[in-house]
């Protein structure tokens, strides 16, 4: 999620420092590893996130979001999407956690309710195709 943050703010010049930001934050090769594939997978993806997020959100501006708001549900978003190893729920529980931990006191809430939202739209089959998109128990 911070990292997200920072590729928010700072844009697409900080990837290079990523691998050094992670290890500065932990000692487990494992946990760099997969926090730097998270975040540039998820960065890759931002403009179907947001699109997706947009969509179920339509009260909010995507712009008018925090930034730690914005980073929590792209990655959720991303997560739902394309991590399939990861059951629905633990995305969504831990979401709020990072919400509880990082955010306001209405963020948990905000991005339960914008996550349930976008899982029940990747569940639901498209019209035209059939997606593994989604495909969460």
């Amino acid at each position: 999620m911070q990292a997200l943050c920072q590729l928010d703010v700072q844009g697409s010049d900080v990837i290079p420092m990523l691998r050094l930001f992670f290890r500065e934050n932990t000692d487990d090769p494992m946990t760099v590893n997969l926090a730097e594939k998270w975040t540039l997978d998820a960065w890759e993806v931002v403009r179907a996130s947001d699109d997706l997020i947009a969509q179920v959100a339509v009260r909010w501006k995507l712009s008018r979001l925090s930034h730690v708001d914005r980073a929590i549900l792209r990655m959720s978003v991303y997560q739902l999407r394309y991590c399939s190893d990861i059951p629905c729920k633990v995305v969504i529980n831990e979401a709020i956690e990072i919400a509880k931990k990082f955010s306001t006191e209405q963020s948990p809430r905000f991005v339960n309710g914008v996550l349930d939202a976008v899982l029940k739209t990747l569940q639901t089959p498209p019209v035209s195709s059939s997606s593994a998109e989604g495909s969460c128990g």
